[in-house]
């Protein structure tokens, strides 16, 4: 019975450790998507940010990464990452006082680069699995917020 007992606890504990590992290396791809663009750099820039106007989003801020590390000495292929900010959606969480926790996460952000292979890609968080791990309001307006994310993203995805 005491050897049952045992092994019990060293499986329990083994499985809890193979889950844990499994967690940790599979969150990164869970949380960041990743898309091959149909166009040129230039073109997915141009077609992106098109897009998001049209669907009525703003992009407050974009950031020339190629150009800020340029700066700084450093050479990188281009990289444009894009706050993208929805008024409505933002106020929904910024006039309750709970919720604000979030607006470290916003605006909401998208990136348009070239990788090493010729080939431009666009990477997002997964906003909609990060809204259903804190539920309510914040899971209501970011599984919007990422449906219309994904509607932009579609234009350039390849």
């Amino acid at each position: 019975m005491r050897k049952e007992i045992i092994f019990g606890i060293v499986g329990l504990v083994a499985g809890i450790l193979l889950t844990s590992l499994f967690a940790y290396r599979a969150a990164p791809g869970m949380m960041l998507k990743e898309a091959e663009s149909k166009y040129n750099f230039e073109q997915s820039v141009d077609v992106f940010e098109q897009t998001a106007h049209d669907m009525g989003w703003k992009i407050p801020t974009v950031h020339d990464m190629k150009e800020t590390m340029d700066g700084f000495g450093k050479e990188v292929l281009n990289a444009k990452v894009f706050e993208l900010c929805h008024p409505e959606h933002a106020y929904e969480i910024l006039k309750l006082d709970d919720e604000r926790i979030v607006s470290s996460m916003m605006p909401c952000r998208v990136s348009i680069y070239e990788k090493s292979d010729g080939k431009v890609y666009v990477s997002w968080m997964n906003t909609s699995m990060m809204g259903n791990m804190m539920g309510g309001v914040i899971a209501d307006v970011m599984g919007i917020a990422s449906q219309e994310s994904e509607q932009m993203i579609s234009s350039i995805k390849k």
